[in-house]
């Protein structure tokens, strides 16, 4: 089994309760897609925590559009002023150590290929059509994805679960092939309705998916902003939007 998280965004309460989650289960292994700081006032303490006690269980680590404009001072593809602005206060205070760990550990285009048992798996922050700042949704999945299996995404910071089928020449399989679509939520700054920190299991035998959502002190996260960045992203965690 494996716990696949996205979207941590600098909200290392809302990680240690993940964590403390999958201890639950047996997990194999853990799959990052991306955008584990920013917006939260704690990207340090994420990539440290991250770095100390999780690395090891690390399978797949890769770039999300905040690692992607910090790491590179390209802040072009924010649709507002204060997430450019919320990003250059993260890029200021970003101490070595994390910057080290995200330019060295994680993969910087934002996608990676992966099997594991007989399964072909595509990890990706966005989605085919740009790895960054595009996300696979249900009505949409930007980019032709029948060379998989899997398709693990983030980005929007809402969960889904779905199946496309495609056309295949393959009569034991009524010519189709089946792709499985997981987007785990947001770890960090949900906006599907719900404030509790949120991610995914996945069985690859079973093709089973647990879509998980924990609750934390989302008011001590809260109580952390201090006026640096928008007060959009201190509010929204009580309603989770």
């Amino acid at each position: 089994m494996y716990a696949i998280l996205s979207d941590i965004h600098g909200n290392r309460y809302a990680l240690e309760k993940v964590t403390e989650d999958m201890k639950k289960f047996n997990i194999d292994g853990i799959i990052l897609l991306g955008d584990l700081i920013d917006y939260g006032m704690q990207s340090n303490e994420v990539v440290t925590y991250i770095r100390e006690k999780l690395d090891n269980k690390i399978i797949c680590n890769i770039w999300g559009n905040h690692e992607y404009a910090i790491l590179t001072g390209d802040f072009e593809g924010f649709s507002s002023r204060r997430g450019v602005e919320s990003a250059k206060y993260t890029e200021a205070h970003l101490s070595g150590e994390s910057r080290k760990y995200l330019d060295k550990r994680l993969i910087h285009e934002g996608i990676y290929n992966f099997t594991m048992g007989n399964k072909r798996i595509l990890a990706v922050h966005g989605s085919l059509a740009n790895h960054y700042w595009k996300a696979v949704g249900p009505e949409n999945v930007w980019g032709n994805y029948s060379d998989y299996d899997i398709v693990l995404s983030g980005h929007s910071h809402y969960t889904h679960m779905f199946s496309k089928f495609y056309e295949t020449d393959d009569a034991e399989r009524r010519n189709k092939h089946a792709v499985l679509f997981i987007n785990p939520g947001s770890v960090g700054q949900p906006r599907n309705h719900n404030p509790a920190a949120q991610y995914a299991l996945l069985d690859t035998g079973t093709m089973s998916v647990n879509l998980r959502a924990v609750e934390y002190d989302f008011r001590a996260e809260m109580m952390l902003y201090n006026g640096s960045v928008d007060d959009f992203y201190r509010i929204r965690l009580k309603n989770g939007i």
